[in-house]
């Protein structure tokens, strides 16, 4: 299995540790699919840290924080409904940490998140092949976490709804897929009855303001291994800035322009259903998120209920 950044954190506290969410296999943003009756199940290890961020457009660091590190635990799997239909689900464990400073770090099972990806469309353009996907998803919060103590909780408690567009095109074993994303997000509860944004609001209610971002990625693909660069831009639908000398706030708008490097190795002959997949990602602006590097490295299965030779269509000639 292969690709990115998505199902495992939510979108939001991806950006505030402006670190990629950890999936590595057929994914909600590359431009691969499961056989039909195939599963791929693994797991991925991710920690990002970071010691500035931007209080705004202010670049700046906190000695009252040190510096922040985000880990987590992916557990994923996809599954193919049809050849041209998938299911992909994911759910992290995700722990922070502070080296400075009073704050402790949180951790626990963050949020459930699904997607249904459809190859909707194939064509043949000169030497390779274009492929038009659409994909929807969601996810929802799995425990009682706190959401009101950025930067260190673990998520945002906010349930989502996700549409995305994907285009990708392969000649060879070279490809370069696109895609973007509206999320809407709903509004979530905290545990206290007024705060303080751009006004007060006398209220334990938080008008979350939806995200939109945009992927591109390109670079080597076999059946064998996925070696790709990775450039990321996301951001809020509103929101407003952390103030001066404040904690960061669950509605804040937070922005991040992200890239790095994705690969999947997998493994030969007999041994060629597991893959081995890994990246980094560094964070090269933002606002109101952490200036992250990260990294990740994972394994992936992947079990033939069709009793036929498991695979993921990777190859363009596959598709002609």
């Amino acid at each position: 299995m292969l690709n990115s950044k998505k199902v495992a954190f939510s979108v939001a506290l991806a950006l505030l540790v402006a670190a990629p969410a950890v999936l590595k296999a057929q994914t909600d943003e590359d431009g691969i699919m499961m056989d039909k009756k195939n599963l791929c199940i693994g797991a991925t290890y991710m920690h990002g840290s970071w010691d500035h961020y931007w209080e705004g457009t202010f670049k700046r660091n906190n000695q009252n924080l040190g510096t922040v590190s985000t880990q987590s635990v992916m557990v994923m799997g996809t599954y193919g409904i049809t050849r041209k239909l998938n299911f992909i689900a994911g759910a992290p464990y995700v722990w922070t940490h502070a080296t400075a400073g009073t704050l402790h770090g949180q951790h626990g099972v963050q949020d459930l998140s699904a997607w249904l990806k459809w190859d909707a469309l194939d064509l043949n353009v000169g030497k390779g092949v274009l492929s038009i996907y659409f994909l929807g998803g969601g996810s929802l919060p799995l425990t009682n976490y706190i959401a009101d103590f950025l930067p260190l909780s673990i998520g945002l408690q906010s349930k989502t709804l996700s549409g995305r567009l994907l285009v990708d095109y392969q000649a060879g074993n070279f490809f370069a897929t696109a895609s973007g994303t509206y999320t809407g997000r709903s509004n979530i509860i905290i545990d206290r009855n007024s705060y303080y944004t751009t006004s007060l609001h006398l209220t334990d209610k938080v008008d979350m303001p939806d995200m939109a971002s945009y992927n591109v990625r390109a670079g080597y693909r076999s059946n064998w291994l996925i070696a790709e660069a990775v450039f990321t831009q996301a951001f809020t639908v509103g929101g407003f800035d952390i103030r001066k000398n404040d904690m960061p706030f669950p509605s804040n708008k937070m922005n991040s322009t992200m890239a790095g490097i994705d690969f999947k190795y997998t493994l030969p002959k007999k041994w060629n259903a597991l893959s081995i997949v890994g990246g980094g990602m560094y964070t090269l602006a933002g606002r109101n998120v952490g200036q992250s590097t990260s990294w990740d490295l994972g394994a992936f299965y992947v079990l033939d209920f069709s009793h036929k030779r498991s695979k993921a269509h990777t190859s363009a000639s596959e598709k002609k």
